[in-house]
């Protein structure tokens, strides 16, 4: 199955690109510019852009970039509130409140087209957080809204809330996933991946109810973007190749194997290691979406084309029954 370039997404009137561009990249993060790559997403097509209150000063930069553009209304921009501060999550009425607005300040625009609590705080009731988001929705500032790293479970009971009361719930979430399993949380604050065996349940709740699943570090912070080799696993090298986060998150035996066979399945098919990775997500029976960031405007191109591969059967299997 190969998928479209877009997906439609419930309670939004804009298409939405399956590969979002991610500003957490290092440039965007220290606050800049890098136009000419934001330039290239978009003439790419890739016109949605995963952002965060906690990704350094990125809002700010994409802010300015869509000014000068003066394409606010052509993008979709999705932003997130609620980190983890001193070890500490806290996501609350007043935490999403005032990230709201330092968002829409940082961003030059009026209002959020998909607007996601970056974690779970299981202090505040979900009745809290599904009041306060329905308000700023009333008022314009948000347009649809969901959540990054809660649980399934949690998102069930949210949208219970919402149902029984007649308010809008949670449109879409963001998870990790990916061909490389998350084996650990490596920020701290209940970071949450569905993949692995462990997760296979979570994995079919969202099968069955095709919620959105906007998936971050898809190349799994590198170590499925061509850079890392399978012979590497016991380089010393390793620590120049990848940040302290992916060594601590992905670098596993298990994940060496699999990129053994993407490897393999690329030189097969005449593409990328990062393609065949990203490729491989949209076999899963998941409503996919999935960000990618990059600071090299070919590579946005490259990786677009991993939604044109088509996989047998046989190859989805071999990459991850490992």
């Amino acid at each position: 199955m190969v998928f479209s370039k877009y997906g439609k997404i419930d309670g939004l009137n804009k298409k939405v690109s399956r590969l979002l561009y991610g500003t957490a990249n290092t440039p965007m993060l220290a606050g800049e510019d890098i136009d000419e790559v934001l330039d290239a997403a978009l003439a790419c097509g890739v016109q949605t852009f995963d952002t965060a209150r906690g990704y350094g000063k990125a809002e700010n930069v994409l802010g300015r970039w869509m000014k000068k553009r003066g394409c606010r209304d052509d993008v979709v921009v999705l932003s997130k509130c609620g980190d983890v501060k001193n070890g500490i999550v806290k996501v609350n009425r007043e935490v999403i409140r005032t990230e709201m607005a330092q968002s829409l300040e940082a961003l030059q625009t009026d209002y959020i087209d998909i607007f996601l609590l970056h974690r779970d705080d299981p202090c505040t009731p979900v009745s809290e957080v599904i009041d306060t988001l329905n308000e700023a929705k009333k008022e314009g500032k948000i347009t649809i809204f969901g959540v990054s790293n809660w649980t399934h479970q949690r998102i069930i009971e949210a949208n219970r809330y919402a149902e029984e009361t007649g308010l809008c719930g949670f449109s879409v979430s963001s998870p990790h996933f990916g061909l490389a399993e998350q084996i650990c949380d490596m920020w701290g604050g209940g970071c949450v991946t569905i993949t692995g065996d462990d997760n296979e349940d979570a994995r079919e709740w969202y099968r069955e109810n095709q919620m959105p699943v906007l998936a971050y570090s898809g190349l799994a912070r590198g170590f499925m973007a061509g850079k890392v080799k399978s012979t590497d696993e016991d380089s010393e090298n390793l620590k120049n190749l990848l940040d302290p986060f992916a060594i601590k998150g992905y670098v596993s035996h298990k994940n060496f194997l699999r990129l053994a066979r993407c490897e393999e399945l690329a030189q097969r098919k005449g593409c990328s290691v990062a393609q065949i990775a990203l490729g491989w997500m949209f076999t899963q029976g998941l409503n996919l979406y999935t960000a990618a960031a990059t600071t090299k405007p070919e590579r946005i191109l490259s990786n677009l084309k991993a939604l044109e591969i088509d996989f047998t059967q046989e190859e989805i299997a071999y990459l991850s029954e490992v």
